[in-house]
């Protein structure tokens, strides 16, 4: 297996050799034995070792590392993964830092854009309130009319009434259940990017702080 992997390395060896000034090239490397051998080319005795591309005067021109198992390969490619993600993640970081700076040049750019998120949760939590408001005065004359009905079974009529108006209540309940939810939801987040963006205020470099939580950045600009 090494060795037909090898033969990528010798070919690009091959082709550096080719580019070679007229006075040609020379290989060395060391074999397993510890002799040192040279050639003209590449040579079939290193293909697991380091083998070093000479000019004629005895300068270094090249190094061929030695060629890759598959398992060696497979290992490299997902260290070559691993580096360009984080490449990646840093170059993001640095590109959403500028955005956070461009956007919100002072603390007060920042709140407002953090109120300007929080009203409109507000304003419908508003209106649930007053909805369960209007629920409740709906529902005193229900009760009162059912003490007519004490010891009996309430009419069909204002037994549904009733009912309706209870699971009326307890879904403006729990709709402000949900929006309270959204209001700790968006607090949490302002409160996170205002942590980071006053370190950049202060100096740190873009890219800096380490990667933004992409989702929750994507939510808060989508408010904006």
């Amino acid at each position: 297996m090494r060795a037909g992997v090898a033969l990528l390395a010798l070919a690009g060896a091959a082709a550096a050799q080719q580019a070679a000034p007229p006075g040609g090239v020379i290989y060395t490397c060391t074999d397993e034995r510890g002799r040192r051998l040279t050639s003209d080319r590449p040579i079939p005795e290193c293909l697991a070792r380091e083998q070093r591309i000479l000019n004629r005067d005895g300068s270094l021109r090249a190094i061929v590392p030695p060629a890759l198992t598959a398992e060696e390969r497979a290992a490299k490619d997902a260290r070559d993964r691993r580096e360009a993600e984080r490449r990646a993640a840093l170059a993001d970081a640095i590109r959403r830092d500028r955005n956070l700076l461009t956007r919100f040049p002072d603390e007060a750019a920042h709140q407002r854009a953090r109120e300007a998120a929080l009203d409109p949760v507000r304003e419908t939590m508003r209106g649930s309130v007053k909805r369960i408001d209007e629920l409740a005065e709906q529902r005193k004359p229900l009760l009162q009319e059912t003490e007519f009905y004490i010891g009996r079974a309430l009419p069909l009529p204002l037994k549904a009434k009733i009912e309706a108006n209870e699971a009326a209540m307890a879904a403006q309940q729990a709709a402000i259940q949900g929006q309270e939810a959204e209001l700790d939801r968006i607090n949490r987040l302002y409160d996170a990017e205002l942590s980071r963006l006053r370190q950049l205020w202060s100096g740190a470099p873009p890219g800096s702080l380490g990667p933004v939580a992409a989702a929750e950045h994507d939510a808060s600009t989508a408010k904006r």
